[in-house]
């Protein structure tokens, strides 16, 4: 993977609820290029916020975490792809046909509409679960570390560009998938900041020793 430099690396998520609350951050932000548009603010914005962020000429992270069956994936996918951006999740465990339709769309989109397709990331597990919840809850009899790793290496065998997982399985699915499988890990937050619903997290420092180990 070509090394990043640090402004590229860190990607700022705009939880927040409407159009004018996100651009005040993005504005207060100046030198941050780096922007996460979710579930909650794209639902509620819709592609006027990504009009917006590109006319800065900030690269963003599309997290609608799309997980369905493979025809409607490729559908959103094939979709998203006119909103040029840089990367786009889906779920890993929409399975592995969902998957390899999801890479086809984004191509096909981006040939019928000359974008470039966005990298697609597979979410390996949410961060707000733990090992509990996967085994109890979920019903999952192999462990959390193992499990995330599974779901990294199908996203690869199909067609993936990366995975989203916790900063506690980053190192092992670096070893295992190589340098050129990009790596998105969210739940980085110093020790005084709110955990919210994340249970797998670090702070800042941690993250910052652990890269400097594994990339």
């Amino acid at each position: 993977m070509t090394a990043l430099a640090p402004a590229d690396r860190l990607i700022i998520p705009l939880d927040v609820p409407d159009v004018d609350t996100a651009i005040a951050l993005v504005d207060r932000i100046p030198n941050a290029t780096f922007w996460k548009v979710g579930l909650e603010l794209f639902v509620s914005t819709g592609p006027a916020l990504i009009e917006q962020l590109k006319a800065r000429g900030k690269r963003i992270f599309l997290d609608l975490k799309f997980h369905d069956i493979p025809n409607t994936v490729a559908g959103a996918c094939r979709a998203a792809v006119r909103y040029d951006v840089d990367l786009l999740t889906l779920h890993a465990t929409a399975g592995r046909a969902a998957l390899q339709a999801a890479v086809t769309a984004a191509q096909e989109g981006a040939d019928a509409t000359g974008c470039t397709p966005p990298m697609l990331l597979a979410i390996t597990l949410l961060t707000s679960l733990n090992s509990r919840d996967l085994a109890f809850d979920l019903k999952v009899p192999i462990e959390l570390p193992e499990f995330a790793l599974e779901m990294a290496k199908l996203a690869q065998e199909s067609g993936l560009g990366g995975a989203v997982c916790s900063p506690h399985e980053a190192a092992e699915l670096r070893r295992v998938c190589g340098s050129e499988f990009t790596i998105v890990c969210p739940g980085v937050r110093p020790n005084w900041a709110s955990q919210g619903d994340q249970s797998r997290v670090m702070t800042p420092a941690e993250r910052s020793r652990q890269v400097r180990i594994i990339w």
